[in-house]
């Protein structure tokens, strides 16, 4: 368990939690922090790994920029408000778990600084400007959108009857290829299926790193996860997951007729991906975050490598 000496304290070491209050939370009333912690605004990393593959998708098919420039706008704001859907929903689930983490125990639910009434009507809040934000797109879109509620839901239960709810996470996160695939061609085909692949392989390992933070806490309140199941076996666990990402990246490029330079622009994430294996330490929780978050710059290096093959 990651843990830091706080001198206030007397001394006593004080447990390490990834809550943020400065930033866009720092300038909000209030009574309105304890739902900007509850749909983590205070860590937009997670909204980024949400929309980074449906990103994919645009610099791949969109049509034209305008639409692609509307689509970006449009799944952007999706995916900070469906994120936060899906974290108060994460949360409800785990909210009595989550009081014997230390890096959880102080969540807007464990805490109970919002209640499990108010946390259910501001999931239906989120819920009703996703759906409107969903109703924007194609058809094919809408439907998938409303598919995706499925893993949702069921994400927080993996953790407690699989070794590899990552797994889970990797359909949910990557959701927005084949959305996003939909929604620039108005249908789905095998590039966007191999993009939401990619991502897939590439949400294990960024998930992975993430859960090296709480291996130990973990361990003893019963949630399952990748890093307690592969432990010292998670780096060459990364090298499998980081290059099937890109093989899978570059055959949709290739299925999708982008021009060959894309194939030299895969060069920045696989360069990327490599620095993250090279220097992982998974007994340093400080360092597993910093990787973790690093893959948001992964994410926009694949998207600009895919615009590229556009030229």
């Amino acid at each position: 368990m990651d843990t830091r000496r706080d001198p206030s304290e007397g001394g006593r070491v004080a447990p390490h939690t990834d809550i943020r209050r400065d930033g866009l939370v720092g300038w909000l009333p209030t009574s309105l922090v304890p739902y900007a912690l509850l749909m983590r605004l205070d860590r937009p990393i997670g909204s980024w790994l949400l929309f980074l593959p449906g990103l994919w998708a645009f610099a791949a098919a969109a049509p034209s920029w305008g639409r692609g420039i509307w689509l970006t706008f449009l799944f952007g704001l999706g995916a900070v408000v469906m994120r936060g859907a899906g974290c108060v929903v994460n949360d409800l689930w785990d909210r009595d778990l989550d009081r014997q983490v230390a890096r959880t125990a102080a969540r807007p639910l464990a805490s109970g600084a919002i209640s499990t009434r108010q946390a259910l009507a501001f999931l239906a809040l989120l819920c009703l400007i996703g759906l409107i934000i969903l109703l924007q797109l194609s058809p094919a879109a809408i439907l998938l959108g409303v598919a995706s509620l499925v893993p949702i839901v069921l994400y927080p239960l993996a953790k407690r009857v699989t070794d590899w709810p990552q797994a889970v996470l990797g359909v949910v996160f990557t959701w927005a290829a084949p959305m996003g695939w939909a929604a620039a061609t108005g249908g789905l085909s095998a590039p966007g299926l191999l993009l939401w692949a990619a991502g897939f392989g590439w949400t294990l390992a960024y998930d992975t790193i993430y859960a090296h933070q709480d291996r130990e806490d973990d361990a003893l309140v019963g949630i399952r996860s990748s890093a307690l199941t592969l432990g010292e076996r998670t780096r060459p666990f990364l090298m499998v997951a980081f290059a099937g990402c890109i093989a899978l990246v570059a055959t949709a490029g290739v299925r999708a007729g982008l021009n060959p330079i894309f194939l030299v622009g895969l060069a920045m994430p696989v360069a990327h991906f490599a620095w993250q294996w090279r220097v992982i330490d998974i007994h340093d929780p400080a360092l597993c975050l910093r990787l973790f978050k690093s893959n948001r710059d992964a994410g926009l290096l694949i998207a600009l490598a895919l615009l590229l093959g556009r030229l």
